[in-house]
């Protein structure tokens, strides 16, 4: 992709653009919610759709000219029922987030109770953070991980539901590296008459592949990204039940939100075409292949995982035990700085702060997006232990950082 057009106008902004492009070209993208999209998907999201505003539902605008709007929004809807089965299907959320916040709105009333997991045992803001809307709109419980195997404590998770009595429980996590059990949290619910809201947002494309096991059909609303593991264009959805379907279109719009971002549905639906084929059913199992890899080798080189292991696409590191002076932080910025991005990440029991914790966390979409398979993963994991074990040791990171560039020229992004 050429910036020229934008250089022609704004040369600071096309500076930006091209560094960025460099950026990912030449470092691997292991933050476990990232990804890289193909060229096809950025296309569709740099597309005219941009221009238009088609504020409503197919057939149902508030505007003139949507003709076109309404055949893009109906194949990514048509397309997304076909990936996850789903009986209603809403693409319009901007974001993971504002799904959720859309389900809320429809289902709860201010002041409501949400049992959800804690933030610094996987869970994630839009669950219930105090800084976040929820945490100032509703009453919020906590459930967590056991401390000792990293497992969802289930069975704590419904003694709370019950002392809670919680209107909604929320499960699907942000920075847990195991498979949910998802019945088991729909019996937790129905024990207390509550709905099950089930935010599958970094493995949608897990999910969709069937490598990882499905909520869909089993929680009352599913909600998730489109541009994480499905690799679709950027944004998020709802899916449930046809019961609650319109319940759940007023409160995306004109509940939350005005205009929908045409072009990013765009992005969706060809991202959603893309994650049909039987290519993407073998890309979601090599992930999954590389995330146990990467997460086997750093075992081997003495490192704890929470959980110890992983069923999905993220490890999820805790530095206490190996290297107990050792902060998340220390490690995220040593490892940018030699070409490999990932984030520190607190860990349950976590006995830091959240902004400079004990542990990282690392995912294996974007890499496998690039053709890793498991032999380079295990090398991307050499790599990374070789820094930790010596992260202000330039030399090492010299070396560490010409390896990196082995690797991305091997295995290329954008030509």
């Amino acid at each position: 992709m050429s910036y020229d057009t934008v250089r022609e106008v704004d040369p600071a902004i096309a500076d930006a653009l091209t560094g960025e492009r460099e950026r990912q070209n030449e470092t691997l993208a292991m933050i476990a919610s990232e990804n890289h999209v193909s060229e096809a998907v950025l296309s569709a999201q740099g597309s005219e759709l941009t221009n238009k505003y088609a504020e409503g539902y197919p057939g149902e605008r508030y505007y003139a000219g949507c003709a076109h709007a309404d055949r893009v929004e109906e194949l990514a809807i048509e397309r997304a029922k076909k990936l996850w089965g789903a009986e209603h299907v809403n693409v319009q959320p901007h974001s993971g987030t504002q799904a959720n916040m859309a389900v809320y709105l429809a289902m709860l009333e201010p002041g409501d109770r949400i049992l959800s997991l804690e933030l610094e045992h996987g869970g994630h803001l839009s669950h219930g953070h105090p800084a976040n809307f929820t945490g100032k709109t509703y009453q919020v419980e906590q459930y967590h991980v056991d401390v000792e195997t990293g497992y969802i404590d289930y069975e704590g998770l419904r003694e709370t539901a019950e002392s809670f009595q919680p209107d909604i429980i929320v499960s699907g996590y942000s920075a847990y590296p195991r498979d949910v059990e998802w019945t088991r949290i729909q019996q937790a619910a129905d024990a207390v008459d509550a709905y099950h809201l089930a935010d599958i947002a970094h493995i949608t494309g897990l999910v969709a592949a069937g490598v990882h096991s499905s909520p869909v059909g089993i929680a009352d609303f599913v909600t998730g990204s489109t541009h994480k593991t499905v690799r679709a264009g950027r944004g998020g959805i709802i899916m449930c039940q046809a019961e609650y379907a319109d319940d759940i279109d007023a409160a995306v719009f004109p509940g939350g939100q005005g205009g929908p971002l045409m072009h990013n549905i765009a992005g969706k639906a060809v991202g959603f075409e893309e994650a049909l084929s039987p290519e993407f059913e073998a890309y979601a199992r090599q992930v999954v292949d590389n995330a146990k890899a990467l997460g086997e080798q750093l075992q081997d080189h003495g490192f704890s995982l929470v959980s110890g292991g992983t069923d999905n696409h993220l490890v999820l590191v805790d530095l206490r035990d190996s290297h107990p002076d050792t902060t998340g932080k220390e490690i995220e910025q040593a490892l940018e700085e030699v070409g490999i991005v990932l984030n520190a990440n607190t860990v349950p029991g976590e006995t830091r702060s959240a902004f400079n914790p004990s542990g990282i966390r690392a995912g294996t979409p974007g890499l496998t997006t690039r053709g890793f398979d498991d032999a380079a993963t295990r090398k991307v994991a050499d790599l990374i232990a070789r820094v930790v074990d010596h992260p202000e040791d330039e030399g090492t990171k010299a070396q560490v950082n010409e390896a990196v560039e082995e690797l991305t020229d091997r295995f290329p992004l954008y030509e």
